[in-house]
């Protein structure tokens, strides 16, 4: 008796274990990357169907609005949690700004803070499960960028007009020099706009896909034993927290360079 019900648990197991396995299978590690449309939207042979993608998008910023509303809605002298959380955010891009912008990005503020929250929030809602990370699709991270990148050089050349242009220069160059060394200044500076949406985009779709390829791994060894699915399940817990701290991370580069861009086309050489 005994013989047999040790082998229906050891069945029942390996039919939980196939089952996992499955499951795996039909969804891939990469399936949580998929836009999918919600409303159609067509004009003429252009799509602008409201997706999975835009959904999250807007209610990331619902969602920002809802904590700097509530948050701030007293203004008392001992503030709460939601108000502590406003102005601690507000104090930190501030001095962000302050520090690697200068007295002259101040204007700019408002924009810088509405650019990192949104990155921010967009990055932690996605390790939320059967929620959708829109910072892991390039197409966004890189839209994100060229505003950035428009902005400031717009933002320098309105304030230098012709003389934004020795920003290509550098200071003290030898007069032989120059043929050589401004087309690389041109190129960095034109590369920009890439390098800054394919970090922050590298780094959300490569940190959730080992998230899923780990926990699938780990529940696919609970079928069979429970010792063995502790591991993969202690990795996938840490790599979790990992993703947290990296989720902020990147908010807080992607704004950084925001400022030292915005610092560029202010001061031009003036460092």
């Amino acid at each position: 008796m005994g013989l047999l019900i040790s082998t229906a648990r050891a069945a029942e197991a390996g039919g939980h274990a196939d089952d996992a396995a499955h499951d795996a299978a039909a969804h891939g590690p990469l399936d949580q990357f998929e836009i999918k449309s919600l409303i159609d939207i067509f004009a003429g042979e252009t799509n602008l169907s409201f997706t999975n993608s835009s959904l999250w998008m807007v209610i990331v910023t619902l969602a920002i609005i809802l904590l700097l509303a509530v948050g701030m809605r007293r203004g008392s002298m001992v503030p709460g949690r939601l108000q502590s959380i406003s102005e601690l955010a507000y104090e930190f891009i501030a001095n962000m700004v302050r520090d690697n912008a200068g007295a002259g990005g101040k204007p700019y503020f408002p924009f810088i803070f509405t650019l990192f929250m949104f990155i921010l929030f967009a990055n932690v809602q996605g390790l939320i499960p059967s929620t959708f990370t829109v910072t892991s699709h390039v197409i966004v991270t890189i839209a994100l960028a060229a505003v950035v990148f428009i902005g400031v050089t717009i933002i320098g050349i309105l304030k230098h007009r012709l003389r934004f242009f020795t920003l290509f220069v550098p200071s003290g160059l030898p007069i032989a020099l120059i043929p050589l060394l401004v087309p690389i200044e041109l190129i960095s500076y034109l590369i920009r706009p890439l390098t800054l949406s394919v970090r922050l985009f590298a780094n959300m779709m490569a940190g959730h896909t080992l998230l899923f390829v780990l926990s699938t791994f780990a529940v696919s060894l609970s079928g069979f034993f429970v010792l063995p699915a502790i591991a993969p399940l202690a990795v996938t817990s840490a790599m979790y927290g990992l993703e947290i701290i990296v989720a902020f991370l990147q908010a807080y580069v992607f704004a950084v360079l925001t400022c030292l861009y915005l610092h560029d086309a202010l001061h031009l050489h003036d460092h």
